[in-house]
């Protein structure tokens, strides 16, 4: 089996980081390398303390998904490369399952194992459609997720999909030679998505893998989801940045990927309606 480099993005996880890192404890000839983003809390202490033999980049201040991520994976020379989030756990065998779909299947650009949050249900962002304008009008007007979150597919079975989330995504590195790595005009959120459409305009599949599993503790770092409340380490202020993000980034994917596949009337419909959402949700700081 080839080493496998796993690169976690870390702003203030709390505890959340040293527990990941204790899920990966049983894999074996793994590279793991921590980017910190500026953290302010004991994150990063105490996975130093607890993990000194692996791989850490400090950083000084937060510089998003995109160009923290990029900070590792300019580095690797592993073929293959997992993206983790640092608030999940990752089940025995996942990760030495996973890498060998991969090496089986050489047309995969990039793959995720089922992600499921604390509830038990599938995050909807780790099997996604891209989000055309009929699959977000459908979804986010009539409640209707067949396109944007594909979720009429069969989720007990292997299958393509558009779009995978940074919380598990595992890729080569010969891939990310040839599509290259994030696009750093995103802060954080679509990133992920950016980088799927890459990979599939390059022509390379995107599979959804549902026989292995991790848990996913969604929104700890952001503050913006209901059911993290409770366990986020967000500030206010983070939280209003990653909420402007989260909107921003939406327009950013469009312009670079949808916009010129639409007539202009499409267009500004979509950026009217993102703008619509983004004021009608500012109140509770919520996605």
């Amino acid at each position: 089996m080839d080493k496998l480099s796993i690169v976690i993005l870390n702003y203030n996880s709390g505890n959340f980081l040293t527990e990941c890192l204790r899920s990966l404890e049983k894999g074996v000839n793994l590279d793991i390398w921590i980017v910190d983003n500026g953290s302010t809390d004991e994150s990063i202490s105490l996975a130093r303390k607890n993990f000194p033999g692996i791989h850490y980049i400090l950083g000084k201040e937060n510089l998003g998904f995109s160009k923290g991520n990029n900070l590792a994976l300019r580095k690797i020379r592993n073929e293959y490369i997992l993206m983790l989030n640092p608030d999940t756990e990752v089940f025995p065998d996942t990760l030495n399952y996973m890498t060998a779909f991969m090496q089986n299947n050489q047309d995969v650009g990039a793959a995720t194992c089922k992600v499921e949050l604390s509830n038990g249900k599938l995050d909807p962002a780790s099997h996604r459609g891209f989000p055309t304008p009929l699959a977000s009008f459908l979804y986010y007007f009539l409640k209707n997720d067949s396109l944007y979150h594909l979720s009429s597919r069969d989720m007990r079975k292997d299958h393509e999909v558009d779009a995978i989330s940074g919380s598990f995504f595992l890729t080569r590195k010969s891939v990310l030679d040839k599509v290259g790595l994030f696009d750093e005009d995103y802060f954080m959120y679509a990133e992920d998505l950016d980088l799927c459409f890459r990979i599939k305009k390059a022509g390379y599949k995107i599979m959804y893998i549902p026989e292995v599993k991790i848990i996913h503790h969604k929104g700890v770092a952001s503050g913006l989801k209901s059911h993290s409340q409770k366990i986020t380490t967000a500030t206010y202020d983070s939280r209003l940045k990653a909420f402007n993000a989260f909107y921003e980034t939406m327009k950013i994917f469009y312009k670079k990927n949808l916009e010129k596949s639409y007539p202009f009337f499409i267009n500004w419909l979509v950026y009217l309606a993102i703008d619509l959402k983004w004021f009608l949700a500012k109140g509770k700081l919520q996605v």
